[in-house]
């Protein structure tokens, strides 16, 4: 069973979301135990506070290293034996994408910190293991981020799904965007699905399949072509596209 916290100012913010769908299903099937802590419910002082002026002056405030670490110490406490992956939601993180999503789902305890206000005092970042942007921009704070990396982890353990192909064909998963696909009825309004798939042929299936993967890539993202080791088959389909997608004029 795979084990997340999340230390966030908004809790209730978790509630819906962590109950529904793939994830929770897996709860249900006593493959992930989530755990959602409001990190205020450890500040040392009466009025709860969390966050403070930065030394030496700016604008906004930062979140206070003590509630943060008291939070991940009681976490800690509670399962010594447990090695903890401590993700940090920050902008100036590593931007996330499949392959970390595939390395977090290796791992028995996943710890995500919501971040808020301007930042965080640098003292956190000590404690964490990764800090991690879910792309280039800015949100108000770490709690959707989060909930988007758990989905992505989430769904590639194993038994989640309920067809084991899914996360290994998803788009990203292969290097290639996912071939387009059909069902029933096979004609809808003039639009028609592909006669190979429904042939039955299963060597003339996969075939199209791979090529149509290589087609959406190029058209749509020719930069994660640059970085994948295409196979003989591969190159030859990806000859044929660029020749069948060239425009009459060039």
């Amino acid at each position: 069973m795979m084990k997340i916290d999340v230390l966030t100012l908004f809790p209730r913010m978790f509630e819906g979301p962590m109950g529904e769908s793939i994830i929770g299903k897996a709860v249900e099937k006593n493959l992930l135990e989530i755990n959602v802590s409001n990190f205020r419910d450890h500040s040392d002082n009466k009025h709860q506070s969390v966050d403070d002026y930065p030394y030496g002056g700016g604008a906004g405030m930062l979140l206070k290293v003590q509630p943060i670490f008291d939070n991940l110490r009681r976490i800690e406490e509670a399962s010594p034996e447990i090695k903890k992956r401590v993700i940090l939601l920050d902008p100036a993180g590593k931007r996330f994408d499949q392959k970390m999503a595939e390395e977090f789902s290796e791992e028995e305890h996943l710890i995500f910190i919501c971040g808020h206000y301007e930042g965080y005092d640098e003292r956190i970042r000590s404690l964490v293991t990764d800090e991690v942007s879910l792309g280039d921009y800015v949100l108000t704070g770490g709690e959707l981020g989060a909930m988007v990396m758990i989905d992505a982890t989430v769904r590639l353990l194993p038994d989640v799904l309920g067809n084991k192909l899914s996360a290994q064909t998803d788009s990203h998963s292969t290097g290639l965007l996912e071939h387009p696909q059909y069902t029933r009825p096979a004609e809808f309004n003039g639009m028609n699905v592909p006669e190979v798939l429904t042939n039955g042929n299963h060597k003339l299936i996969a075939e199209w399949q791979l090529k149509e993967s290589l087609r959406r890539t190029y058209l749509r993202r020719p930069d994660m072509l640059e970085t994948l080791e295409l196979d003989d088959e591969m190159k030859k389909f990806l000859a044929e596209i660029i020749k069948e997608e060239k425009s009459p004029s060039e």
